[in-house]
């Protein structure tokens, strides 16, 4: 990650999207980024036909809450942000698609947006349409599920990130990805990896064999600090990896995890077919590179 030059936020106005407005606020100011806030705004669904026509009371009445969506975006933090160069953009259309299409016409470099998890069972949801945008955006994605928790003053940062890595061909440029986060807030670097036990031969994961896998995977690991250039910890641990990834952000009080995500069909990696579980999960916001 060289920089992050263009950077979109989407506002539902919840608690929680404001929370990663203010996430996407602490990176635009070490990144000097670009910021877009953009709201998608569901125009009257089809079936009703003629009563949605130009004319109709009902178009009117979108016609009007579209005014004061507009509104409300152009007031959104705007003391707060004024120092910084943002766009606000309201969109007509299906949620996930549309702010697909416009980080990918826009060339962005970093989504940031929350789970929509609530209460109790925040743990086991994760919002559809943070599920979309992480299946289909071509850029990487921020999210979690304690945005709403965002810092208050702009000067904090990450001061300990974690990256979790599954030693796949997508490991080097996630790891490079989270030293670009290191060098930007001079922050702590630890990089984990999870022995996945195997079903069919438990033994396989017990004594030497245990031992030998988890030295191959201390030396992979090691390889990619070294390719990286980064200064990091190692974390080498059997268990399920999203326990095991989330335990470590939690016992390192991690301020952010970094993975790879690729597809959400999880074709490309063990870690990546984890990906939903470790950002419902984590303590801390998740980028999925």
């Amino acid at each position: 990650m060289d920089s992050l030059q263009k950077i979109v936020a989407p506002v539902d106005f919840s608690e929680r999207s404001i929370g990663a407005v203010r996430y996407a606020e602490l990176l635009a100011r070490h990144f000097h980024s670009e910021l877009s806030l953009v709201h998608v705004f569901t125009p009257p669904p089809l079936e009703f036909g003629d009563a949605a026509g130009p004319d109709s009371v009902l178009s009117e009445l979108y016609r009007n809450r579209v005014n004061e969506v507009r509104k409300d975006l152009d007031g959104l933090l705007a003391d707060e942000l004024a120092d910084l160069r943002v766009r606000r953009i309201v969109l007509e259309g299906e949620t996930a698609l549309r702010i697909v299409e416009f980080a990918h016409e826009e060339r962005v470099d970093l989504i940031v947006m929350a789970t929509h998890g609530y209460g109790p069972f925040r743990q086991f949801i994760l919002g559809s349409n943070t599920a979309k945008v992480l299946h289909d955006a071509d850029c990487p994605v921020w999210t979690g599920v304690h945005l709403e928790k965002a810092w208050g003053p702009p000067g904090a940062g990450l001061r300990r990130i974690l990256c979790a890595v599954d030693l796949g061909p997508q490991s080097r440029k996630t790891v490079e990805w989270a030293k670009g986060l290191q060098d930007a807030f001079q922050a702590e670097l630890t990089l984990v990896h999870a022995l996945t036990p195997i079903p069919d031969d438990p033994e396989l994961m017990a004594g030497e064999w245990l031992m030998r896998f988890r030295r191959n995977a201390e030396a992979e690991l090691s390889r990619l600090r070294q390719e990286a250039g980064a200064a990091a910890g190692l974390v080498v641990e059997q268990g399920d990896p999203a326990e095991v990834i989330c335990a470590t952000a939690s016992r390192l009080r991690a301020d952010a995890v970094v993975i790879a995500r690729g597809s959400a069909a999880g074709v490309f990696g063990r870690l990546r077919t984890h990906a939903y579980a470790i950002i419902r999960q984590s303590p801390c916001p998740v980028v999925s590179v």
